[in-house]
């Protein structure tokens, strides 16, 4: 049976790619199910004020009209339960639970899918580098993914659109808008050849600012490795190559061709980090293909939403982690009041100082500064990693994190 209109129900009552889905979620077989429950006057359910308004005003004929609105103008609306959706995405975190796409979501089938980014300004050696690896792991049979994006991520969509392969562009917006407008003329050749535009936004959504990471966490997951090719100093693309990496995937890199460049400030940290270098398509299909990894991603149950698993620690992590826990250091002790307020730099966003500001008196757990801080999970673990590159904080083993001073 086809539950897409359920799930869809879901996202107008609760909100697109809201964690509290899922939470509901676990307690119901099905999102029929969930949906008469939070339907019944006398359910048990515990919801807000705003759930419980939706939950009353807004039928389920509304969810019917918008996906019979979406076919008419050629959008495809898939739920997480359909045999279309991406597998790749059952296993990460808050994974979308409905997908609207306008092409062939089909192409996502394969398991040679390649994430490739970088960034909108990109230097000529990126630009060439990005056009002719693509162009060959494209003919090669992968599938390359991009956010559709000026500059790196254009080049590498059409290096496959223009010999005739598919290519996914996951778009931070509804996939009927023109954005960027630069890239309209970009979409039939795409198309075309086979290719998708596909969103966890409903369509119409305008590109505004906070959809982006949300994105990137899908952006990241479909691709079984992911390239990044160009990356400076505040580089989205680390971002999207953290998530990958958190989430079992390869992360290669293309070396920088000016170590001295600010340009490739970004390449230089990821091959630091333990990204693999990248000369050829054959890297990248060697990695993929022949590498014995077991992506741990895949290996977590279904809807990690509800809990994410955590890693194995060693004893030596073990014994560190409850040092930080229990207040032990090789250190003298300092109390609360000893110890330094680093200095915070000014371009920090709000929700940034205020997870700064929360490990002031020390480290705290991922999920305790998500709890305390109110805030989603996902949301939080990229503000995390945006501030590991601005070198406001370092992480622990544990999934520990502290404030650097």
């Amino acid at each position: 049976m086809d539950d897409t209109k359920y799930w869809l129900w879901l996202n107008m009552v609760f909100g697109t790619g809201n964690h509290r889905i899922w939470e509901i979620m676990s307690l119901y077989q099905t999102a029929e199910n969930a949906y008469a429950a939070l339907t019944d006057r006398e359910s048990m359910v515990s919801l807000n004020e705003k759930e419980q308004k939706n939950a009353a005003e807004i039928p389920l004929s509304s969810a019917e009209s918008f996906i019979a609105n979406c076919n008419r103008r050629g959008i495809g609306v898939i739920a997480c339960t359909s045999p279309e959706y991406p597998k790749q995405l059952e296993h990460i975190y808050n994974p979308p639970s409905v997908l609207y796409y306008k092409g062939n979501i089909s192409c996502l089938k394969t398991e040679l899918t390649v994430t490739a980014v970088g960034t909108r300004k990109a230097t000529a050696y990126s630009l060439k580098a990005a056009k002719e690896i693509c162009s060959e792991l494209s003919a090669r049979g992968a599938v390359i993914i991009s956010g559709f994006a000026m500059g790196i991520d254009l080049a590498c969509s059409m290096a496959a659109a223009e010999i005739g392969r598919p290519t996914v562009c996951v778009m931070g917006c509804g996939v009927d808008v023109d954005y960027p407008k630069q890239n309209f003329a970009y979409r039939d050749p795409i198309l075309s050849a086979g290719g998708v535009f596909v969103s966890e936004f409903p369509p119409g959504t305008p590109p505004i600012s906070p959809n982006f990471p949300k994105r990137n966490r899908i952006l990241a997951a479909l691709g079984r490795a992911v390239v990044v090719f160009e990356a400076g100093t505040r580089s989205g693309s680390l971002i999207t190559a953290n998530l990958a990496a958190g989430q079992g995937r390869e992360v290669l890199c293309l070396p920088p061709a000016d170590i001295f460049s600010e340009a490739f400030v970004g390449n230089i940290k990821l091959l630091r980090d333990g990204a693999i270098p990248m000369y050829s398509a054959s890297d990248v299909i060697d990695c993929i293909t022949f590498r014995k990894k077991q992506y741990a991603a895949e290996a977590m149950p279904k809807r990690a939403a509800v809990t994410s698993a955590e890693k194995t620690l060693t004893n030596e992590e073990m014994t560190e982690m409850m040092k930080v826990l229990n207040g032990i250091s090789d250190e003298p002790r300092q109390t609360k009041r000893e110890i330094r307020k680093a200095e915070l730099p000014d371009d920090l966003s709000d929700q940034q100082r205020k997870i700064a500001e929360a490990l002031e008196n020390g480290p705290l757990h991922a999920d305790e500064l998500a709890s305390s801080l109110e805030i989603d999970t996902g949301e939080l673990m990229t503000e995390l990693t945006e501030l590991e590159i601005f070198g406001t904080v370092r992480s622990l083993p544990g999934k520990m994190y502290e404030l650097i001073r």
